[in-house]
């Protein structure tokens, strides 16, 4: 399956950037608009704050982003959330007396580190504000 974090951390930052009334900012609020539990929601802002994304106060509703939207690389926020390190797996021990499973393993490692690198590159060129702006 694949992990939905990233998408989540998109949603909840471009919430609080296009919220102008950050007491509605609430785990509550942020739930029912990406339709998840607010426990989610409250370990996801945990994440984004740790990161250094986002601040708070304690005991007062709302977050503010701590870099503007059109500084802010979804490149950057996938390495916030600990996005994981590989798209593919590759499986374990083919048959070595094969002559495709004998080379498959570092076949497919060249592949992917290219597929990786252009993932990273795309995410670098496009940033918070790009997504803003196609909400709109």
């Amino acid at each position: 399956m694949v992990n939905s974090r990233f998408s989540v951390a998109i949603h909840i930052l471009s919430l609080i950037a296009t919220t102008s009334d950050k007491s509605q900012l609430t785990s509550d609020f942020m739930a029912g608009s990406v339709n998840t539990n607010p426990v989610v929601v409250r370990r996801m802002i945990g994440v984004l704050k740790k990161a250094g994304l986002l601040s708070s106060q304690s005991g007062l509703a709302g977050y503010d982003l701590l870099v503007e939207p059109k500084d802010l690389s979804l490149l950057t926020i996938y390495h916030a959330i600990d996005g994981p390190e590989q798209l593919f797996a590759i499986h374990d021990e083919p048959n070595p007396d094969c002559t495709v499973g004998r080379k498959i393993q570092r076949t497919l490692e060249g592949v992917y580190t290219s597929v990786w690198d252009a993932m990273e590159e795309q995410l670098q060129a496009q940033t918070l504000q790009d997504v803003l702006d196609q909400l709109r």
